[in-house]
């Protein structure tokens, strides 16, 4: 998909450090980064597991590369060591107001009813991280586990293409299940199939805004009146 040449073959974890392309598309450049595979025990720095999985927190986008074969116990196995580390795959930011106090007590409020928390709940999740002055507000009906997720705060949610490589090397059937799933993208690099299709998804998964500017060297309240005192920063390419 790049111009950049990565080593393939057969046989799995060819890939031994992280080998960056670019890639561009639709007017935009986007960086492509082909990390060695993980083992279990990543998250624990088995097989640099965790220089792998640092790299993989600050991106935009992930691409779970998986053998069509066994995509099943590749997809379970990576998505358990990205869990471990506060990775959130396609999931949304738990929309809860969580703020640590002085003092005060627990305050705890919602805007909508809760099936899976109740404030007792909450109270003895706090108090097991020695929280006991707080204000919570939930705003949707979250898990104790998305609550967890807010007090610790160093969670990252992104979101994840399962891709599905190899499918000339089983049934259609199988290429039809896999293609069927949330996320997933089924593909075959050897012979070049559906690679398009990928790069779609992939473009949809970074919902880029694109923005036409007006005649150059115009001023900025021709575009819009507000825009000189409310201008922060932009990305340009």
């Amino acid at each position: 998909m790049t111009s950049t040449a990565s080593e393939a073959a057969s046989y799995e974890f060819t890939t031994l450090t992280c080998i960056p392309g670019v890639i561009e598309y639709k007017g935009a450049n986007i960086q492509l980064l082909d990390l060695p595979g993980i083992i279990e025990g990543a998250a624990q720095g088995k097989g640099r597991g965790r220089q792998v999985i640092a790299v993989a927190r600050t991106s935009d986008v992930v691409i779970m590369m998986l053998d069509a074969t066994k995509g099943e116990v590749q997809r379970s196995l990576l998505e358990k060591e990205l869990e471990s580390v506060g990775i959130r795959l396609n999931k949304d930011k738990p929309n809860i107001y969580f703020k640590p106090k002085k003092g005060g007590g627990i305050s705890f409020n919602s805007t909508v009813p809760l099936t899976q928390c109740s404030e007792k709940l909450v109270q003895l999740i706090l108090h097991e991280y020695k929280m006991f002055n707080a204000e919570v507000l939930f705003r949707e009906d979250c898990s104790p586990d998305d609550f967890i997720d807010v007090i610790v705060g160093n969670r990252v949610y992104m979101p994840c293409l399962y891709v599905y490589n190899k499918i000339d090397q089983i049934s259609m059937e199988e290429v039809d299940r896999l293609a069927r799933q949330p996320h997933g993208v089924v593909i075959s690099c050897g012979m070049k199939l559906n690679l398009d299709y990928l790069l779609e998804m992939l473009w949809e998964s970074l919902a880029l805004t694109c923005i036409f500017t007006k005649k150059r060297g115009a001023q900025c309240h021709r575009i819009h009146r507000t825009l000189a005192s409310q201008f922060k920063y932009a990305l340009v390419w």
